[in-house]
Formats: structure tokens, C-alpha cells, sequence
């Protein structure tokens, strides 16, 4: 059986397409499946680790008037995240992901296993989802990274 990044990849090849992705929560999680593939270089363009505030602005452009506001962990930066990425590469689609995977770093508002999880194909508009993820950190970081490329999987399969 192939694993989800294969069938990613085998999509994006079928599209001439190439995925970039920019990571906190996972810390380069997705990358890494896909580079696990020998061949990915024919569809993954690269894979940003943007832990700190300060590199999601440095290498993203995330602002940081919208990380004081909003938060890293945030539709806004999610959003913020995913653009940046496609804008200051030449890939055809993005994933992006920020989250609290725990154990500690949660609030009320934002509970470990809060992920946001952002996906954009260079002529769209960039989507943003939610996730509230159970388990432990490592548990939480492997849900964000398969969620990502089933969510992915499906916009290339249905689009």
C-alpha cells in the first residue's frame, strides 16, 4: 500500500505541480514524509521549520502586528503562513501549520492540540482549518501531518 505522501506526490507529478510547506507545531513532520520518498525532488519544492515568531516574519512575512493580535497559533497567521510561503517560492501549492502539540504552552482559549492547519494552490484563495487534536505531543504532531496531506490529497484528486 502507498503511503499518503506518494499519493500526493504521484498527483502533483500527474499535475506538474510542485508543494512547499512551512512548519511549526510538526517542526518539519510533513517534509519529512515526503522526502522519505525517493524522487520527491520532482514535486517538493522545499520545507520552512518557522518555529519562532521571529522566522515566520523573517522567512514568511508574517507580520508582527498580526502575531501580537491574533497569535501564532491563529487563522490570521495560518493564513499569513501559507501566502508567504507561496509568495517567496515557486511552488504551485502550500501547507502550513501551527499548533500547541504540547504538553505544556496551551490556554483556555487555545488547549494543546489546537492546530491550525493552512492550505492555498497558488490561483486560489488560501483555506484555514481548526483542529483539535487528543493525545500526546508526538500524537499530536502525526494527526497534523497526516490531516495535512489527506486534506491536500483531496484537492488534488477532486480538482
Amino acid at each position: 500500500m502507498k503511503s499518503l505522501a506518494a499519493k500526493v506526490g504521484e498527483q502533483l507529478l500527474r499535475r506538474g505541480e510542485m508543494l512547499a510547506t512551512a512548519e511549526s507545531c510538526t517542526g518539519g513532520l510533513i517534509a519529512k514524509r515526503i522526502t522519505d520518498i525517493a524522487g520527491s525532488s520532482g514535486w517538493f519544492e522545499c520545507g520552512l521549520v518557522t518555529y519562532s515568531n521571529r522566522a515566520k516574519q523573517l522567512f514568511l512575512g508574517v507580520r508582527d502586528n498580526l502575531l501580537v493580535r491574533e497569535g501564532a497559533v491563529s487563522e490570521a497567521a495560518v493564513r499569513a503562513m501559507v501566502k508567504g510561503l507561496l509568495r517567496n517560492s515557486g511552488a504551485d501549492w502550500g501547507i502550513a501549520v501551527t499548533g500547541i502539540a504540547g504538553p505544556g504552552g496551551g490556554s483556555p482559549d487555545k488547549p494543546v492540540g489546537t492546530v491550525w492547519l493552512g492550505l492555498m494552490q497558488r490561483s486560489a484563495t488560501a483555506e484555514a482549518f481548526c483542529l483539535h487534536l487528543n493525545g500526546n505531543r508526538k500524537q499530536i504532531r502525526e494527526q497534523t501531518a497526516k490531516i495535512a496531506l489527506t486534506e491536500l490529497l483531496a484537492r488534488l484528486t477532486h480538482a
